[in-house]
């Protein structure tokens, strides 16, 4: 079964309960004619204006606008210069909130059930050649960039809460929310 996540699917739940929601969810990436489906194994949740480690708490700018639009569009911005990060945009459009997906696992099908996991989130970027060109599309077959749900199911007791990563600058409240989630 593989069940295309839609816009509907990210309006209506929690931020931080639709990030642990995404372990064992495919991102899927067409491009060039080569389709490349990855295991999502971590992601970080950002919610709302008062989250101070989410790049909207200050509001609304040229950058972020993307998080006030609708649920189900890709967040995609360039940090430190060099790197491309992915988001995916949830909840209500006017209350900016997203989820970083920070590491995938890619199968080689050709070399029996191997795969290679790409943990941190400009690693997956560069692998799956995602850039600022995905930025406000939506998450569908027609932009090339995806989210199936393909039947796994996810234990609690596979998924493993942390403090969000770099986020220091937010403050003790917000830098130790526990919600970066890694399936183990």
């Amino acid at each position: 079964m593989q069940k295309i996540l839609s816009q509907k699917y990210f309006q209506k739940k929690n931020t931080v309960a639709l990030a642990r929601g995404l372990l064992g969810k495919f991102l899927v990436r067409r491009y060039r004619g080569k389709t490349s489906a990855c295991l999502i194994t971590e992601v970080e949740a950002y919610t709302g204006f008062s989250d101070k480690a989410s790049h909207a708490h200050r509001g609304k700018t040229e950058r972020n606008k993307v998080m006030f639009g609708p649920a189900g569009h890709w967040y995609v911005y360039f940090t430190y210069g060099m790197h491309w990060l992915l988001n995916i945009v949830t909840g209500p459009t006017n209350y900016p909130s997203a989820i970083l997906i920070r590491s995938i696992r890619i199968a080689h099908p050709k070399r029996s059930q191997r795969t290679t996991l790409l943990d941190g989130p400009a690693k997956l970027t560069k692998a799956l050649y995602i850039d600022g060109k995905l930025n406000g599309k939506p998450a569908n077959k027609k932009s090339g960039l995806w989210i199936e749900d393909r039947g796994i199911k996810t234990k609690a007791s596979q998924i493993e809460s942390t403090p969000r990563i770099g986020v220091a600058y937010a403050g003790p409240t917000w830098s130790k929310k526990r919600w970066r989630f890694v399936l183990k």
